[in-house]
């Protein structure tokens, strides 16, 4: 891999909006663009430059980013195919394009390689099961309708603060067994542990260390306590009694506890305050689904696919491959964006439209495949199903009265905040 400057790095030469990143997307030298630019996705631009990559250089080389060389996989079998080979494109040393900083590693068990990831992920696997989401979706059903009977009548509300975070930020406190009271000191960590450097979240590398080790240092007394006393199903007590993690040093402790608050957050908060959004954006589906409530486990699907959370996983590449006709060499590093794959003309019907009546409308990249599909897909279902199915039952119309913003990250594609004015 070459390095080769882009002109993406300098603030002056990013476009300002939305419709100069696109066009952009469709002008630009194919060797300078970084799909990997947060400014991008702040915009809301992004899908406009995954349009371009797949037509044009499905298997595509960013020579230098901030991260420096990286390759992108941008059609869906392609990614299929790379994200169900860990033999040949590895998981670790992390998902993330970013690599590990060495006062802070971070190791977790979705960047790791099997049979260490086999057992870990065994460790806490238990939660994602069928009867222990049953079990949970009456205290969701409650806590949804608590959230939503608070919400004033005709007045605009921030939805992704007042819903969103709300009703996520309930349940990972109830996997974990922790007071409600601190529901959301996990929403920030997830966000602190997420965020780019440049989202302006924090200020400092030194402020995002710092708040991560008070995540740390909470969980470690919350780990001591489920340690004295085994037996429990929360989170903690799973990751403090199994043979596989017990013996975790405090940086892995940390790593899967990042990767199980966000996981449980990011990708469940935007998805919901996305489903607002794109019906929002599609009145006529919007009216099909009250119409038939019947609708709602498809619409979630079809949100799922829309939003697609996650962007990307990176993989590092064990040995030389060729894919699309491009050789990618051992040890290159590899994005696998589910954000374009989600949006495959070859591959999907009518990608970028948001169609509630989709058929076949689970089978989609946002959880990923192969041993690292994410394990919390079912929860995240069931949360989206039931706030719609209680928003439904209260209001006629949740209207969006403004244009949300966006989250200035390439990793998680979603929202912080969305002004709705609701209707009785």
């Amino acid at each position: 891999m070459t390095a080769h400057a882009s002109p993406m790095k300098s603030e002056k030469n990013r476009p300002a909006t939305r419709a100069e990143a696109e066009a952009c997307a469709r002008s630009m030298p194919l060797d300078q663009i970084d799909p990997a630019d947060p400014h991008i996705f702040g915009l809301g631009a992004e899908l406009a430059y995954f349009e371009r990559l797949r037509r044009d250089a499905p298997v595509h080389l960013t020579p230098d980013s901030q991260f420096g060389p990286f390759w992108s996989i941008t059609r869906w079998d392609d990614i299929v195919a790379i994200d169900t080979n860990h033999v040949a494109f590895s998981s670790e040393p992390a998902i993330i394009l970013r690599d590990p900083e060495e006062e802070l590693p971070l190791p977790m068990l979705i960047a790791k390689d099997p049979p260490t990831h086999t057992t870990q992920r065994k460790a806490v696997n238990n939660v994602a099961h069928p009867p222990a989401i049953a079990a949970l979706e009456p205290l969701i059903r409650q806590r949804a309708g608590d959230i939503l009977d608070a919400l004033p009548i005709g007045e605009e509300i921030d939805w992704v603060d007042k819903v969103s975070m709300e009703l996520t930020a309930m349940t990972l406190a109830t996997l974990f067994d922790i007071p409600q009271a601190d529901r959301r000191k996990l929403t920030r960590w997830s966000d602190v542990a997420t965020s780019s450097e440049d989202a302006g979240l924090v200020i400092s590398k030194e402020q995002r260390k710092a708040e991560l080790l008070e995540c740390l240092n909470y969980f470690t007394e919350v780990w001591k306590e489920r340690a004295a006393s085994p037996g429990g199903s929360d989170l903690i007590s799973m990751l403090a009694t199994s043979e596989a993690t017990k013996n975790m040093d405090r940086f892995e402790y940390l790593g899967n506890l990042v990767l199980l608050i966000s996981g449980g957050n990011d990708t469940t908060r935007n998805t919901i305050s996305g489903s607002i959004y794109a019906l929002n954006q599609n009145p006529e589906q919007y009216e099909r689904l009250k119409a038939n409530h019947g609708l709602i486990p498809n619409m979630v699907s079809e949100t799922i696919r829309w939003q697609t959370p996650i962007a990307y996983m990176r993989r590092r590449a064990k040995q030389d491959m060729e894919i699309g006709e491009r050789v990618i060499k051992a040890g290159d590093k590899v994005a696998i964006w589910y954000v374009s794959g989600n949006r495959d003309e070859s591959k999907i019907e009518r990608p970028n439209d948001f169609w509630i009546e989709r058929p076949n409308s689970r089978q989609h990249l946002s959880f990923g495949f192969g041993i690292h599909r994410c394990m919390g897909q079912r929860l995240a279902e069931v949360q989206l199903r039931v706030i719609w199915e209680e928003i439904l039952k209260r209001f006629k119309h949740v209207e969006v009265v403004g244009e949300p913003r966006r989250v200035r990250s390439f990793f998680i594609r979603g929202y912080e905040n969305l002004p709705v004015r609701l209707h009785a």
